[in-house]
């Protein structure tokens, strides 16, 4: 272990602004818009205000599934949302999440606008407004929504635990890293040995389980996310890695991943998207630059 002082908190908790590594900037221990902003609204019934992070993919795979399966409805309007920027802060953006974190939605389709935040809650409303990704026997749902849930439980410490601490905090501490890096072992062991007996999270079907944790987990999987696909030996989940190449193969997952992303190479790269059309020319890109 690390031979540097011991930590002793105060007595009282003090915020020190630009602490806290590279998200230094944007966090803060309080709620609430920083400036007025509106939010850009298109011509679509359904309005993304998101960013291509984990998150953020698992809702526009959701929509470009839906509108693969002849959905209509699912047509959307995909805005850039710049976290790095404090875009999530803006009065618009606060007014649909009052938590000011990506994704958000704003359906506009019935007399009164519904917003829906939090990812595991947009799929589930999209997958009930449609009929789709949700299965309706009692027992297959009951098993869909378990590892919706066990995401959204999980991927914390995925995210805001092993990846800060290991790729964005300040300092590399071991005991946070050791910690989290066994947690997420044991998370991707439980998929593996789930997935050992069942194509898809839920069973035989492909639902929103699987929309929920293949940004996070397939990502890592294929050594994506942190670069630390070899620190945590990710190709001895043999199951894992099946499941996240069969779903990586989907067309609509393959669309899905691309909107609203600005890093990459060029050709995976869709910064916002307005219509199908907008895969083929680009030209959202060109927009959302300037």
């Amino acid at each position: 272990m690390s031979d540097s002082p011991a930590y002793v908190p105060p007595k009282v908790w003090t915020w020190i602004p630009g602490n806290g590594g590279r998200f230094a900037n944007i966090n803060r221990p309080v709620a609430g818009a920083t400036h007025e902003k509106e939010l850009p609204v298109g011509r679509h019934p359904l309005q993304l205000y998101s960013l291509a992070t984990p998150n953020g993919v698992k809702v526009t795979v959701m929509l470009e599934e839906l509108l693969a399966l002849g959905h209509a409805g699912a047509e959307y309007d995909a805005w850039l949302i710049r976290i790095n920027d404090g875009d999530q802060f803006g009065s618009g953006f606060v007014e649909v999440n009052p938590n000011s974190k990506i994704p958000a939605l704003w359906d506009r389709s019935g007399p009164v606008p519904v917003r829906v935040f939090e990812s595991g809650a947009i799929l589930m409303y999209l997958a009930e407004k449609f009929g789709a990704f949700l299965p309706t026997d009692g027992a297959k749902r009951a098993e869909c929504l378990s590892w919706l849930f066990w995401q959204m439980g999980s991927a914390p410490f995925l995210g805001g635990g092993f990846g800060h601490f290991y790729a964005y905090a300040p300092s590399k501490i071991e005991y946070a890293i050791d910690r989290y890096a066994m947690e997420v072992k044991r998370q991707f062991d439980v998929l593996d040995r789930h997935l050992a007996a069942s194509e898809y999270l839920a069973g035989d079907d492909y639902t929103i389980a699987d929309m929920a944790v293949w940004p996070w987990y397939g990502a890592l999987a294929k050594g994506l996310l942190y670069e630390a696909g070899e620190f945590l030996q990710v190709q001895d989940y043999k199951n894992v890695q099946r499941w996240t190449d069969q779903i990586a193969l989907r067309p609509a997952v393959r669309r899905g991943r691309m909107v609203n992303r600005t890093w990459g190479e060029p050709d995976s790269q869709l910064h916002e998207r307005h219509d199908a059309a907008d895969f083929d020319t680009r030209t959202q890109d060109k927009l959302a630059a300037g």
